[in-house]
């Protein structure tokens, strides 16, 4: 980038980033240029294609090529620029939790479908729901819930203060800090065991360990291995947490939770082991992959 025959342009630099990204690995190497420089602008995304014959300043290459750089050597660009939009809304992210994708959309879905059937067959005057995120990372579960059910009160749990730290943050930035209550435990260990919540929901670690060797490196060397990694089988945690969730949640209530499609059967079945369950369809991602796991709560 410093000695080019010809003027450097905005388009010209996203030309060749995307050529020298590509050439690393980069699976999205045209996406990865457009973010990176729009961040090292200061613009939007949309702003580079009516700037593509405007001269880029020293300032603005530098700032670019030291992003581009750490993103050829595997750094996710969610963490280069500092957030990631999910459900229509902006989180920011940092190297203490997961970045969020596009497949856990549809435990929001899930959630809001669910909320929306208790909502109408409630009684008047009956108390507003009660939800809980389950490692909540970012916050983006507990962030999602406040905001687009206004009249429930969440709970947003995160073993890592530090992620903990990031969800509050998020909640600040979208107005919704007041009605998330969070607190630093091990799945649910800190709530008593009595059936407080309408839905549980959660994206817990579900990668196996033979799984893990076989991530992206962008994913396996970045992202935090405890929001990843659940063990020998995937389904550890998830098995932990279907047992903490009998007691505690409400009759009619339900346990919603992200699942990868190589455990969807796994996790199936630990929900059929429980009595007091009853499994729900399994929701399929965009992709159609099996993505979240329902255990519907039997009113007796």
């Amino acid at each position: 980038m410093d000695t080019p025959s010809d003027p450097w342009t905005i388009g010209r630099l996203l030309t060749w980033t995307v050529e020298y990204l590509g050439s690393h690995g980069a699976e999205n190497p045209q996406l990865d240029a457009q973010v990176l420089l729009a961040h090292a602008r200061g613009c939007q995304r949309i702003e580079l294609y009516a700037a593509y014959t405007e001269s880029a300043s020293d300032e603005l290459r530098t700032k670019f090529r030291e992003l581009v750089k750490r993103r050829a050597a595997g750094t996710p660009v969610a963490y280069l620029v500092g957030h990631r939009e999910f459900y229509s809304l902006d989180f920011e992210v940092t190297p203490d939790v997961l970045i969020p994708r596009p497949e856990t959309e549809s435990l929001v879905v899930a959630l809001l479908d669910r909320a929306k059937l208790r909502k109408a067959s409630a009684s008047a005057g009956e108390l507003p729901m009660e939800i809980v995120d389950v490692g909540t990372g970012s916050g983006i579960l507990a962030v999602c819930a406040a905001k687009y059910l206004p009249e429930t009160r969440v709970t947003a749990i995160d073993i890592s203060p530090a992620a903990l730290a990031v969800a509050r943050r998020n909640a600040a930035r979208h107005g919704v800090e007041a009605r998330i209550q969070f607190l630093e435990a091990d799945l649910l260990s800190a709530e008593p065991a009595e059936p407080r919540f309408d839905y549980i929901v959660s994206n817990p670690p579900y990668i196996s360990s033979a799984e893990m060797t076989q991530l992206a490196p962008d994913v396996r060397d970045h992202e935090p291995h405890l929001a990843l990694c659940a063990g020998e089988a995937g389904t550890e945690v998830i098995a932990r947490l279907v047992e903490q969730a009998v007691p505690r949640v409400k009759p009619g209530g339900s346990l919603l939770v992200e699942i990868s499609p190589m455990i969807a059967a796994a996790v199936e079945e630990l929900v059929r082991k429980r009595p007091e369950f009853e499994l729900g369809p399994t929701v399929k991602d965009l992709a159609g992959h099996a993505r979240v796991v329902q255990a519907l709560r039997r009113s007796s």
